[in-house]
C-alpha cells in the first residue's frame, strides 16, 4: 500500500505518468497500474486521464492529503526503528537557495560528525520550489527566506541575516567607492539571478523604490556563474554577504556595502511541521539552533 501511495504523490507532483514514474524509478505501467490499485482498493476515482494526466479528481485532492500523511509517517517510523537499533542513518535531502549555498557547510559538517552513518544530499532551488518539495515529501528541509512570502506550515529555525553588497571590480563605475546607495546601484548595468529566485525579487523590489529598474546584461540561476562574470572585469551584481566571502573577495573584486536602505532579510532552515518530527530531521533542527544561538553562521 505505502508504494502505491508513494506513486499517487509522485503523480500528483509531476502532474505526468512519465515523469512520476521516472522519479519513483519505476516502469510507467508500473506507476499507472499501482494508482489503478490504490483507487480500486479505496473504491473511489483518484485521477481524471484519459491517456494522459488531467489532474486529481475532488476524492483524489482528499485523498492526497492522507497520503502524504501516512507516507511521512511511514518514512519517520523507520528511520525512527533503525536508530533505535544502528544510531541515525540513511539520506538526509535538502534543498537550498542559491544565496544559502555558501552556508551550507557550516550547518551541514558538524552534524555529520555526530552522525557518521548518515548521508547528505543538497541541491539548489528557489524559494518556492523548496516548500513545494517539502509538501510533496521529497526533500526533508530547506534553507532559504523566512520573512519575505508566506511559508505555510513548516518548522523554522532563523540562522543568520542577510545584508547586501554591490560585487564589481575596481575601476568599474561605482568600483572605488567605499559604499553605495541602491538608487547609485540601479544606475549600472547588471547581472543577476532570474526573476523566479526570491533574491532577485528583494533587488528588484528594492531598485523600484530607489527610483528605477535593475537594468540587466546577463540573468542566471548560478551564483558561480554571475560571480564568474563580475570576475572578467566588465559587470558587476548584487550579492549576500555571506556568498561574497565564501566565493572570496581579492584584488581586483570589491564587495561594496548597499544603503540607503541597509536591507536585512532573515535566512532559516524550514523543514516539515509534524510531530514527532523524523529523526534525521530533528537532529538536524537541534544543530541548526546551536549553531543559531551561537551565531556562527553570521558574519561579523
Amino acid at each position: 500500500m505505502i508504494d502505491k501511495l508513494e506513486f499517487f504523490i509522485a503523480l500528483a507532483g509531476e502532474q505526468s505518468f512519465s515523469r512520476a514514474a521516472e522519479v519513483c524509478g519505476v516502469t510507467q505501467p508500473t506507476l499507472s497500474a499501482g494508482v489503478k490499485q490504490l483507487e480500486d482498493s479505496l473504491g473511489v476515482l483518484l485521477v481524471n486521464r484519459s491517456s494522459r494526466y488531467h489532474g486529481l479528481t475532488r476524492e483524489g485532492e482528499h485523498v492526497l492529503v492522507w497520503a502524504k500523511r501516512i507516507v511521512a509517517d511511514t518514512r519517520a517510523m523507520r528511520q525512527e526503528a533503525r536508530s533505535l537499533r544502528d544510531g541515525l542513518s540513511g539520506q538526509l535531502r535538502l534543498a537550498a537557495i542559491p544565496t544559502a549555498l555558501g552556508a551550507v557547510s557550516s550547518l551541514i559538517a558538524p552534524f555529520l560528525d555526530k552522525h557518521p552513518g548518515v548521508r547528505v544530499k543538497v541541491i539548489s532551488a528557489a524559494s518556492v520550489d523548496i516548500l513545494a518539495m517539502l509538501d510533496n515529501l521529497e526533500i526533508d528541509g530547506g534553507l532559504t527566506y523566512l520573512d519575505n512570502e508566506p511559508l505555510g506550515r513548516v518548522r523554522s529555525v532563523p540562522l543568520w541575516k542577510e545584508r547586501y553588497r554591490l560585487l564589481t571590480v575596481a575601476g568599474n563605475p561605482l568600483g572605488d567607492r567605499e559604499r553605495v546607495t541602491w538608487a547609485e546601484v540601479a544606475r549600472l548595468t547588471l547581472c543577476l539571478l532570474t526573476p523566479d529566485m526570491q533574491n532577485r525579487r528583494i533587488v528588484d523590489q528594492l531598485m523600484r523604490e530607489a527610483g528605477k529598474p535593475p537594468q540587466t546584461v546577463l540573468e542566471s540561476n548560478s551564483i558561480i556563474l554571475l560571480y564568474d562574470h563580475v570576475k572578467a572585469g566588465r559587470w558587476a551584481t548584487v550579492m549576500p554577504e555571506k556568498i561574497a566571502q565564501t566565493l572570496g573577495v581579492t584584488p581586483p573584486l570589491r564587495s561594496i556595502p548597499i544603503v540607503e536602505p541597509e536591507a536585512v532579510h532573515e535566512i532559516g532552515l524550514v523543514a516539515p511541521q509534524r510531530e514527532p518530527a523524523p529523526p534525521l530531521v530533528a537532529a538536524l533542527l537541534v544543530e541548526a539552533r546551536k549553531f543559531a544561538e551561537s551565531g556562527a553562521l553570521n558574519l561579523p
